[in-house]
């Protein structure tokens, strides 16, 4: 009997270990932190065997395959020596590919990939395919392929998780974009993270599809430097593109597609430039998979959004609160201040993972006139913006500086920005940054977020 070692008791790690003892494995799970009681009492219902607060080597450099939680860099030293030794050491998504034969649709990028994910998802809910969601959001897709098998995955995948991803081949590839993100991940070198983003496209053949965005510099560099073998679907402005905007209409035309689809830019029900890219993608995903435009057409129109990415929450004293959190990088801000059409005040900070953010100093020229850092570590972001406040925005000739205010804690945040804040003004939260200083995730960043503003 093989065995398998599990590093991390998450949701990948859980599921990979219930899909690896139904596969017949010697299955172990360590985790070095705590684990969380509905994972403790997951493991303990399949009796699978685990540690915690520690990971002892005995017990697991004896693998003959490990699969590791994408948190856990490949820096790590058990994962170098596992590495030195010969075990290979594999992704949950991986491993979960080798005991299914769905398709998988799968959606990487730095920006846009949950909701063009989740929009990929409702399309083919509504279509009435057996489908799953898996990757960043939904369930383990492990776990999945272990208790309910899907015709269809969708798959929202991190650079992390690419990573450790090597016989695996999506039917259809998406990448949305990429700008720099997780370089304190990646030895701060691009290029690195660029790489790992396109091992989306590994394996894949002419019989497979590679959704992207034509527009974007780094991907079109990359695809005339390898040259991709699946059937190329670019998507952008212009009509050598198979999904693109006549300046009024949301025009859809796959080869699949029976007629192009088309769509007023007004019906959508996801607004912004950022939100058209991502409607342009899903949409082709579907008409490659043979979905009728009328679906498509349905989920463009009525799609509620994503939870954390410019959620409105409440106006208070005629202030608007948006709650962007999952804006865990600078590019994702850029998109958010691009949308604003109102003064805004914008709480930045968290982990900083290697930003340059120079890349929104135009926009928070442009939009802003109050900046609120929201962190344990501010320092980047005063080297970088306390000259604001020193300089008139050159762009909408307000003769005043732009105001910072420092705070390390959400409730202090959010009051500086309540009193900052004018009638008819914007708060925005978005941080640039992972929530790892000071929340447990982004999601938690956002709740607190959404539970504090409700409480003015």
């Amino acid at each position: 009997m093989k065995r398998l070692v599990v590093l991390g008791a998450g949701e990948s790690g859980c599921g990979a270990a219930i899909l690896a003892q139904k596969e017949g494995f010697d299955v172990f799970v360590s985790d070095m932190g705590t684990i969380r009681d509905e994972y403790r009492a997951l493991l303990d219902n399949h009796h699978i065997a685990y540690e915690s607060g520690q990971h002892t080597e005995a017990l697991i450099l004896n693998a003959d395959e490990v699969v590791k939680s994408p948190g856990i860099p490949n820096t790590a030293p058990i994962i170098v020596k596992l590495q030195q030794q010969g075990t290979p050491v594999i992704s949950e998504i991986e491993l979960a590919a080798r005991y299914t034969h769905a398709k998988m649709i799968c959606i990487t990028g730095s920006n846009g990939k949950t909701t063009t994910t989740s929009l990929i998802f409702d399309m083919l809910v509504r279509a009435g395919l057996n489908v799953g969601l898996a990757g960043n959001i939904g369930n383990s897709l492990a776990l999945q392929v272990a208790q309910q098998e899907r015709e269809y995955y969708v798959i929202e995948l991190s650079s992390f998780q690419l990573d450790n991803m090597y016989d695996f081949k999506a039917d259809i590839a998406i990448l949305m974009n990429i700008t720099p993100d997780h370089l304190d991940r990646y030895e701060f070198q691009f290029q690195n993270y660029v790489d790992a983003k396109f091992r989306i496209t590994r394996n894949q053949t002419s019989s497979e599809a590679f959704i992207y965005w034509s527009e974007d510099p780094v991907i079109d560099r990359e695809i005339a430097r390898i040259r991709p073998q699946a059937t190329l679907y670019p998507f952008g402005t212009g009509e050598h593109n198979m999904a693109y905007t006549d300046g009024s209409n949301l025009i859809v035309a796959a080869p699949q597609a029976v007629e192009p689809l088309e769509v007023p830019l007004e019906e959508l029900a996801l607004r912004g430039k950022h939100n058209c890219l991502n409607s342009m993608a899903a949409s082709l995903a579907a008409q490659i998979l043979h979905i009728h435009n009328d679906v498509i057409r349905e989920s463009l129109t009525q799609f509620a959004g994503v939870a954390h990415r410019l959620q409105y929450v409440a106006t208070v004293r005629g202030i608007s609160f948006i709650n962007d959190s999952k804006a865990t990088n600078v590019n994702s801000c850029w998109y958010a201040l691009e949308s604003m059409t109102t003064p805004t005040v914008l709480i930045l900070g968290g982990k900083d993972k290697g930003n340059d953010y120079s890349e929104i100093d135009d926009l928070v020229r442009q939009k802003c006139h109050t900046l609120v850092f929201m962190g344990l570590h501010n320092e980047k972001l005063h080297e970088h913006f306390d000259p604001f406040t020193r300089t008139p925005s050159p762009l909408t000739g307000n003769r005043s500086p732009l105001t910072i205010i420092d705070t390390d804690n959400l409730h202090d945040a959010i009051e500086g920005a309540y009193h900052a804040a004018h009638e008819g003004d914007t708060v925005l939260l978005s941080p640039c940054c992972a929530s790892f200083d000071l929340f447990t995730s982004y999601e938690d960043r956002g709740e607190q977020f959404m539970n504090a503003v409700r409480n003015l």
